[in-house]
């Protein structure tokens, strides 16, 4: 089979018009290529508003879907950092690398193609606090959350943040560090804890501090190779040769892990696993976090948890429930998406998320303006009008007015001899088509 020609050189005798129309037709036909193609379009503008918009809209799309609209959100913040562009890049970079965490998390599955997104996504965050730092106590604050309070993904290395924390954001880190490990016996927060200790002594340049914590851990070749580093590095060279020395001496000793005990957190853990519930994840969650084993502890819970959703509506809104009341709004609302919801639920959220992702609350609104004129009452109605108009401001939101305008329209032709409703809606000031009518007594 002969290779395809190269249609390059007939496509440079196109005009610009031509080829336009050419990529607008394959880009309607090609889902991928239209998202591409817009991102490249609010990259050469400078507004990222578009790359918003998309991940408003990613969570309801497919996994192969999701994941190609992030990696064209990343091309879109990768080439602006590369072009030097004096936008502030450090927003989107930020949701993108939360928004992909917690669709990892309700997944299960920090491994593939999604997993390395996630991290493209730190280090394009990195590289966007560099170029232009955000407040640097609340960008501490973020990586803070994410190491002790997060699901063990994303990775992140503080020597890349370094720059943008500057003095108070690594002070901050160091304080907090200092806390848990006064306050904290072992488990897991005084295992993260320790490992940021190691970090901040690399990042400030404290090489007695650095190398005190690699001799205290078990002998290894690894953490001796890296003492020899360190103090190499540092000019300190008789140093490093005499610890080369002593570690050529030590032998290498296995290491047995202590029996896990019976504690509060092991016998919660059993109450909870006999019934997942909202109750039992909160007495759970409260003896964990004392005993310093909740991010493990969370992790494993929410799975047994979202188990039990896939399999039911009930135990989906359960599941929606535990995150609210973990603080955790995203990441019910997503399990909703994903595993659907009562109505009732369904709407709570969307009304709590309405104000910062109008476009995904969007359907759940329809939804419930269609539920309000099925019930035929004028009270309802008159909710339903009051609805529309909540519609008509999240459309403007995201930048869909047009949407709404034929959204209305339909909605009046379906249910235009329900001239109570039609009244209401004049009454909210919502424009009609020129067709409707109002010669029809109400019903």
């Amino acid at each position: 089979m002969s290779p395809p020609s190269d249609l390059r050189p007939y496509l440079r005798t196109l005009d610009a018009e031509t080829l336009a129309d050419l990529l607008h037709a394959q880009a309607e036909r090609d889902p991928e290529l239209r998202h591409s193609l817009e991102l490249r379009a609010a990259t050469q503008s400078g507004d990222v508003s578009e790359a918003h918009r998309l991940l408003d809209t990613a969570v309801t799309d497919g996994n192969g879907e999701y994941t190609a609209k992030v990696g064209a959100v990343l091309d879109t913040l990768q080439r602006m950092l590369d072009a030097g562009s004096r936008a502030d890049l450090a927003p989107l970079a930020r949701r993108t690398v939360d928004d992909i965490s917690e669709v990892l998390e309700q997944s299960g599955d920090h491994i593939g193609d999604l997993g390395d997104r996630l991290d493209r996504a730190v280090e394009l965050y990195a590289r966007a606090c560099a170029a232009r730092p955000p407040d640097p106590e609340k960008l501490a604050d973020w990586i803070l959350e994410v190491e002790f309070d997060g699901p063990g993904r994303p990775s992140i290395d503080l020597a890349d943040f370094a720059t943008a924390l500057g003095e108070p954001g690594l002070r901050r880190i160091k304080s907090t560090v200092d806390d848990v490990l006064t306050a904290s016996g072992p488990g897991h927060r005084r295992d993260v804890a320790e490992l940021l200790r190691e970090q901040l002594a690399e990042v400030l340049g404290d090489v007695d501090e650095l190398v005190a914590i690699l001799s205290a851990k078990p002998p290894r070749r690894d953490v001796s190779l890296k003492i020899v580093r360190v103090l190499r590095a540092a000019g300190r060279h008789s140093e490093a040769i005499a610890h080369a020395a002593r570690a050529l001496t030590h032998d290498k000793n296995g290491h047995v892990p202590e029996p896990v005990p019976d504690d509060e957190t092991a016998r919660r853990r059993r109450e909870f696993d006999a019934k997942p519930d909202r109750e039992t994840f909160a007495v759970l969650r409260e003896a964990a976090i004392a005993d310093g084993k909740w991010a493990t502890q969370r992790r494993a819970a929410l799975a047994r948890l979202r188990e039990l959703a896939a399999e039911d509506v009930a135990q989906a809104d359960e599941l929606a429930r535990v995150l609210l009341d973990d603080g955790r709004p995203d990441e019910a609302w997503r399990a909703c998406v994903r595993f659907g919801a009562s109505p009732e639920l369904k709407l709570e959220l969307a009304e709590q998320r309405a104000a910062e992702h109008p476009a995904e609350t969007i359907p759940v609104f329809r939804e419930h303006v269609e539920e309000l004129i099925e019930r035929k009452d004028p009270q309802a109605y008159r909710e339903a009008a009051r609805r529309l108009k909540l519609l008509r401001t999240l459309h403007k939101r995201a930048e869909t007015p047009d949407e709404f305008t034929a959204y209305v329209a339909t909605l009046v032709e379906t249910h235009r001899r329900k001239t109570r409703l039609i009244t209401e809606i004049r009454t909210a000031r919502i424009a009609l088509p020129k067709a409707v009518s109002s010669s029809r007594a109400p019903r």
